[in-house]
């Protein structure tokens, strides 16, 4: 009689895994299995129940899974023990979990597991809630012998057991799981309630779904305003090309994406969806919109490395429900930008109306209180003095003009030159710095540097800023672009300095501006660092960001 049972439809099902009923059910079937046998197979009972009582402890499912293969190889006094779990898609397997075998034999007891004679090698199936989880696999019995009758019944009563030991398992990793993403998603809520900026939030929801999915990388995209989607925030060991890339309109991926489909992909290299040129450094990943209602804000990417495991329906669910919270976390973050910006407008409104209300017509007096004086003054050298002060007064009162004209402008309306978006941020920051902060340019600023780098340079002069801002407590700010940089490797580079006198960074202070702009940095191939600024005895801070053209 060939001692093996071939995987078949399911039969018997037990209940469902965990509670008295399945330890019944198996008691049950261990109960019928054994009566009419040899005394053989009666006096290895004590044994069976100790194996039983073995696997069933423990509620991590790998490790479960690794103490069934081990107490089935002893149980059955095999050399080598095997557990195929079929993937949910039922192609393949998911994973392939070994007992008694060194790596130069993994392929040996795999091509023997996936055959088995029924002399040589054993194999039984492992069925969970009524549907086939995997098969357990025995080959080479100790002392050269073959598997006999009662080693089948044994192991067979034993994948029973094992078959519920796996069902509290995976219940007991689900659970802890959603708790997980739950504390992640709570994490962001409270990073924005915090009041963390907008860049910051994005910061928080990439890094919150890398750490749990467990991925290579936590993406985030927005919307380019051209039809595709462009990585705005990254978490990653090596971010290099990633912030920045986009994701074309013609792209499927971006298509469906943008109507609000998730899209799920097994490898990220080999997928012909995924075109991008950093898909191919990636295996697995989840594509999910930030969805508000009917609005898609954007996506959460999660891809893990080539070569890892893929992502479970239980994965996939909790996922699209941290997106979702993701996407409540980039409407406050909206909100918040839109109420900063308001406030910026009125600053400015008000900055104006009191510049031409009362700055310009005071100064306008004094220019007539002068004039009056010019012409009383007997001495030459007065009037001339006198005179050159009037004129110092008009171009003041000419600038101030030119100042008001800015203010209310809209930022639409101005250029999209470099120099000019550094210049709008500048004159941006003044209003709660409350000083204007000091501009100079080094070589073709306009022509030389590309938009991406660009786009980044203005971000982290925005950071920089809002960093000084917020914690320097500074009065004076210097900033230069300069254009005619180089970085060590020779490549041409625009480097940013943005210097002030304020207090400096404290020990154990805050930090995470300056990771952004070094994250930022390095995504484009650059770098960034600081040192001590404009105070007295070097107080204050420099941050210094290079990147290439």
């Amino acid at each position: 009689m060939a001692a093996t049972d071939q995987p078949s439809a399911p039969r018997d099902t037990p209940g469902a895994p965990g509670g008295a009923q399945d330890s019944l059910d198996a008691a049950t079937e261990a109960t019928r299995s054994l009566q009419g046998l040899s005394t053989e197979l009666t006096g290895r009972v004590p044994q069976l129940l100790e194996a039983m009582r073995s696997v069933g402890t423990g509620p991590e499912l790998h490790s479960t899974l690794d103490r069934i293969a081990e107490t089935a190889a002893e149980l059955a006094d095999a050399r080598y023990a095997a557990i195929g779990v079929i993937d949910p898609s039922g192609h393949g397997l998911s994973d392939f979990i070994t007992y008694g075998v060194a790596a130069d034999q993994y392929e040996d007891i795999a091509d023997i597991a996936a055959f088995p004679d029924g002399q040589h090698a054993l194999g039984v199936p492992i069925r969970v809630g009524g549907e086939i989880f995997g098969n357990l696999y025995l080959t080479e019995k100790r002392g050269g012998g073959e598997f006999s009758v009662a080693d089948l019944h044994m192991v067979k009563i034993l994948a029973t057991e094992a078959g519920i030991a796996i069902g509290n398992a995976r219940v007991h990793d689900e659970s802890r799981q959603r708790m997980r993403w739950i504390d992640g998603s709570v994490a962001v809520t409270t990073a924005l309630l915090s009041g963390s900026d907008a860049e910051d939030a994005l910061s928080v929801v990439a890094e919150q779904a890398r750490r749990l999915a467990d991925s290579a990388a936590g993406i985030v995209l927005l919307p380019d305003g051209e039809g595709g989607l462009e990585m705005v925030a990254v978490s990653a060991d090596d971010p290099t090309g990633l912030l920045g890339t986009v994701i074309p309109p013609h792209s499927p991926v971006a298509s469906l994406l943008l109507a609000g489909e998730p899209v799920f992909i097994d490898d990220s290299a080999t997928d012909p969806r995924m075109i991008t040129e950093v898909a191919p450094r990636f295996g697995p990943s989840m594509l999910l919109p930030l969805k508000s209602g009917d609005r898609v804000l954007g996506t959460l990417a999660t891809p893990r490395a080539r070569g890892a495991r893929k992502y479970t329906a239980t994965e996939r669910t909790l996922a699209a429900q941290f997106a979702a919270q993701a996407a409540l976390a980039l409407v406050l973050a909206e909100a918040q930008r839109d109420r900063e910006r308001l406030a910026v407008f009125e600053d400015r409104d008000r900055i104006a109306r009191d510049l031409h209300d009362l700055v310009i017509q005071r100064l306008f007096a004094t220019g007539l209180l002068l004039e009056s004086a010019q012409r009383r003054a007997v001495v030459p050298e007065v009037r001339t003095k006198v005179g050159q002060a009037v004129d110092e007064l008009d171009v003041t009162i000419q600038e101030i003009r030119t100042a008001i004209f800015a203010l209310q402008q809209e930022p639409t309306e101005a250029p999209a030159g470099l120099r000019t978006r550094v210049l709008r941020e500048l004159g941006t920051a003044a209003v709660p710095l409350g000083f204007q902060p000091s501009a100079t340019f080094v070589g073709p600023v306009d022509a030389k540097v590309g938009e991406r780098t660009g786009k980044n340079l203005i971000a982290a002069l925005r950071e920089a800023l809002s960093n000084a801002f917020r914690h320097a407590r500074a009065s004076r700010i210097e900033v230069v672009v300069d254009a005619t940089a180089t970085l060590p490797d020779g490549r041409e580079a625009v480097r940013l300095t943005v210097a002030d006198d304020g207090v400096g960074i404290p020990e154990g202070g805050r930090r995470s501006g300056l990771r952004n702009l070094a994250k930022r940095a390095e995504s484009l191939g650059g770098s960034s660092s600081y040192g001590p600024g404009l105070g007295e005895d070097g107080g204050g801070t420099k941050v210094v960001w290079k990147a290439p053209l």
